[in-house]
């Protein structure tokens, strides 16, 4: 059952009631609807919402039959994006080599793309968050414990292994990016015997003829979730306007089996519509183990947010359960020649009404963001109308004629900007955050953690410190259970073509310390802070240039790294600055470094060496 209302702030809020199991049900469960009342799977364009629509206006609303608020046709934004996570245990290799015990999140859909080295959005895939076509599918091979990276692909009867750092080259035979351990529910397909037994009409008649009610296998979901942990947590990467779906399943921790520990998932700073999805437990829920909870997020604001468990946050955070989460904005999907300037009116409130459709209807209230009446909106229309329009990226990049990685798509930017001052090339997910060795190795045994005497020895970018951060693709640890895992899944290599610019979400999730990162080379232009567009209200702009930039814990900054000084306009390299009087010019291609300015972030415990640094490559 589902209902949607319209609150006060203007997000929509569906609240869902999983489906009663009976009597002597194992308790692991998914969901991922293929349509609901907010994005019904008649909208003109969409395929069952597994496509994101172009953004041409703002999602009407009318009152349906059953009087609930319903999208008028053809106006319907966004689409449903779906994931399933472990929470657990598992181990990580520092960069000294050591391998570190771990409280953790693990993926439990994406794994190929995982496996492949997906995970860095810049490519457009989001390993982990699929949309419903994706997600709801059946493997048809035999899970393996350690999958993906323990085998070649079962289904196709292969035994080799993956190749470490394939760094997304590989074309693996383990292609699976659904959810692990969804198989038909017997008694729900027509004509099965237990169904059939069960009489008639059968016990789950709205359900679809091949069975998927979100039943899944417990032995597949144990057989990849245990030990699975990584390090961030799987990132979630969906677009504003989009239902998130995500499914939490507690498989307990195979090393500390004396910890009932329930987890959930906490949003950082993030809007939710409904307390009961915060992932608080004082105020939501938590799950135990051998339990599943899906919650539902509503994405109404662009921004680079975090998440984290919610039990014991100075505990799990501090051994492991943090991970990324960025929601995009609405302008990418703005159609090309579009004026960048009307979408953000749109976004914003300042256009009056929306003309072509019968009634005429408001700005859409979900997203609504007008200064005069919300002092907290995330962005404001920009002062001047630069003329901006959206446009695709080059087929090629830089003097040399270099592939750009994202010809021919639109361009993206990270905020709805109205001026295109946001716009960048490629994206990066940093996770700054560290782990304090004695702390962990208490946490694999019995004693109690003296939290007083916290201190971060490893220093770590997306889990990894230097020079492990500059491996591609995914790295491996061989935990406790004999198989081997992709534990540190997100490489910190960031690669920006001569002239272009990179987006970097940094968040810092540490319990214990302030992150300083600093480039030599390379201004940074710092555009927003904790998931806000750095404008005033009065729609100017107030970023700002710095050659480093300092988090504390439990805050996010995007920057993008721009490789053309004296830029004319946002999208070229060419031409002379009307205010400085000087030629746009690319700077030169080679090695770059972000780095931790603070000396004793530079090592691996012991080691004089390594910590919170990367490379960046101009190419």
């Amino acid at each position: 059952m589902l209902s949607s209302q319209l609150l006060c702030r203007g997000f929509a809020a569906v609240f869902f009631v999983l489906f009663a199991l009976p009597a002597g049900a194992q308790s692991f469960r998914v969901q991922c609807p293929t349509s609901t009342i907010t994005h019904p799977d008649n909208t003109p364009g969409q395929l069952v919402n597994s496509s994101e629509p172009a953004y041409s206006g703002p999602t009407a609303y009318t009152i349906n039959a059953q009087q609930f608020v319903t999208p008028m046709p053809g106006t319907v934004n966004g689409a449903i994006k779906c994931q399933q996570i472990s929470g657990g245990d598992g181990y990580a290799t520092m960069a000294d080599g050591t391998q570190t015990f771990m409280f953790s999140f693990g993926p439990l859909s994406g794994l190929a793309d995982i496996a492949a080295g997906k995970t860095d959005g810049s490519l457009g895939a989001n390993a982990g968050t699929e949309f419903p076509s994706v997600f709801n599918t059946v493997y048809g091979g035999t899970i393996t414990p350690g999958d993906p990276a323990t085998t070649d692909g079962a289904a196709s009867g292969g035994t080799g292994s993956y190749t470490p750092g394939n760094g997304g080259t590989a074309t693996p035979t383990f292609s699976y990016n659904g959810a692990i351990g969804l198989v038909p529910d017997a008694d729900c397909i027509a004509g099965n015997a237990a169904a059939t037994a069960a009489g008639t009409p059968l016990p789950c008649p709205q359900l679809p003829a091949n069975g998927l009610s979100g039943h899944v296998d417990p032995r597949q979901i144990m057989d990849v979730g245990v030990m699975n942990g990584n390090i961030p947590a799987p990132l979630m990467a969906f677009d504003e306007d989009d239902e998130f779906f995500l499914t939490l399943t507690n498989v307990g921790m195979i090393m500390r089996p004396d910890l009932f520990e329930q987890h959930t998932v906490h949003f950082h700073g993030y809007p939710n519509a409904s307390s009961f999805y915060d992932g608080v437990p004082d105020a939501s829920v938590a799950i135990n183990i051998g339990g599943s909870f899906t919650y539902y997020y509503l994405a109404p604001d662009a921004g680079t947010y975090f998440w984290h468990c919610h039990i014991t946050p100075p505990e799990h955070l501090q051994m492991g359960m943090v991970g990324q989460l960025y929601v995009r904005a609405r302008q990418n999907r703005a159609p090309p020649n579009t004026s960048l300037y009307l979408v953000s009116q749109l976004q914003n409130g300042v256009a009056p009404t929306q003309t072509g459709t019968s009634p005429t209807q408001p700005i859409d209230l979900r997203t609504a963001c007008t200064p005069s009446v919300d002092i907290l909106c995330s962005a404001v229309t920009p002062a001047v109308n630069n003329g901006a329009i959206q446009k695709t990226y080059p087929a090629t990049a830089g003097a040399n004629g270099a592939p750009h990685p994202n010809a021919g798509r639109p361009y993206m930017y990270a905020y709805n900007d109205g001026d295109g001052s946001t716009q960048y090339d490629v994206e990066y997910p940093v996770q700054m955050h560290g782990f304090d060795p004695n702390f962990h190795f208490v946490g694999m045994t019995f004693n109690p953690e003296a939290f007083v005497d916290m201190k971060d020895k490893y220093w770590l970018l997306n889990g990894r410190s230097y020079p492990d951060t500059v491996s591609p693709g995914p790295q491996l640890t061989e935990s406790s259970d004999g198989r081997v895992h992709y534990s540190q899944p997100m490489p910190t290599i960031i690669n920006i073509p001569q002239g272009g610019k990179a987006l970097l979400r940094l968040v810092n999730l540490s319990v214990s310390e302030y992150h300083t990162l600093g480039t030599l080379g390379i201004r940074m232009h710092v555009i927003g802070w904790n998931a806000k567009l750095l404008r005033d209200q009065e729609g100017n702009n107030t970023e700002y240039y710095a050659n480093s930039i300092t988090l504390g814990g439990g805050e996010s900054l995007d920057v993008i790294l721009d490789t053309c000084l004296n830029r004319v306009n946002f999208d070229s390299c060419t031409g002379t600055n009307t205010t400085t009087g000087l030629a746009a010019t690319p700077i030169p291609t080679g090695t770059y470094y972000l780095y931790s300015p603070n000396l004793d972030h530079l090592s691996n415990d012991a080691e004089n060496f390594g910590g919170e640094m990367t490379e960046i490559h101009v190419y």
